[in-house]
């Protein structure tokens, strides 16, 4: 599509959207409104936190919300329960716009679990599927690690990598559901992308907001590791 119409917003919690929730501005987790400023549709991705904040952010721009898309299925980025704190989030954005949430299948059981959403509220995909918002297609590329689902999504010349890929670093291993080996996979997979694409994180654990694939492959540790070997060394085993 012509890149001019491509609208794509990154929001940080606690500084754009959830300013009076001191857990979002710990958190620093980012979500994103994807989609296509011609037809004004948009997709909000991995809403959490301040619902209604994201809506209205949308809404300011003139933008109508479609639909929503899960990079992974932690509370955190979809809402639910997180150590006893209770997180609104996709669910809340179902009730409130009548939209469907899509979510790799294997994150979709979890995340219908954790947020209390039906099945028939999730559109499960697989790598390499995509969602048409307007004019602008949404890529699904399957990186698993973190969780089984985890993806990335591919849009424009944008890559919004969730928790698999952070800014000079990449997401945990250790938590329930996740596997080292797959993320070791993951990340070659994501080296082998154009250097020019812009790497928009599920987190603001960097010192930017934003990289790029080239300066993650030259700079970022995890993304450095040539071998599985080398790579299980680096996770202490």
């Amino acid at each position: 599509m012509n890149a001019t119409m491509l609208y794509l917003r990154q929001l940080l919690s606690g500084n754009d959207f959830a300013l009076v929730n001191p857990a979002a501005a710990q958190m620093m987790n980012f979500a994103y409104l994807v989609g296509d400023r011609d037809t004004k549709e948009c997709v909000v991705v991995d809403p959490a936190w301040d619902v209604r904040g994201l809506l209205g952010l949308a809404a300011e721009d003139g933008m109508k919300v479609t639909g929503v898309v899960a990079t992974h299925n932690h509370p955190d980025h979809v809402g639910g329960n997180l150590f006893g704190l209770g997180i609104e989030g996709a669910a809340v954005l179902v009730e409130l716009s009548k939209v469907k949430v899509w979510v790799h299948e294997l994150d979709a059981p979890r995340l219908a679990q954790v947020t209390g959403l039906s099945p028939d509220d999730l559109v499960g995909v697989m790598d390499g599927g995509s969602l048409p918002v307007g004019g602008t297609v949404i890529e699904f590329i399957h990186t698993p690690g973190h969780t089984p689902g985890s993806m990335c999504l591919r849009v424009g010349d944008g890559l919004i990598t969730g928790d698999t890929l952070f800014v000079g670093a990449c997401g945990r291993v250790d938590l329930p559901g996740s596997n080292p080996d797959d993320m070791f996979a993951s990340l070659q997979k994501l080296a082998a992308l154009p250097d020019e694409l812009v790497v928009y994180p599920g987190h603001h654990y960097g010192g930017a907001r934003t990289s790029t694939m080239g300066e993650e492959k030259r700079t970022n540790p995890y993304l450095r590791v040539r071998t599985l070997e080398e790579w299980r060394g680096l996770q202490g085993e």
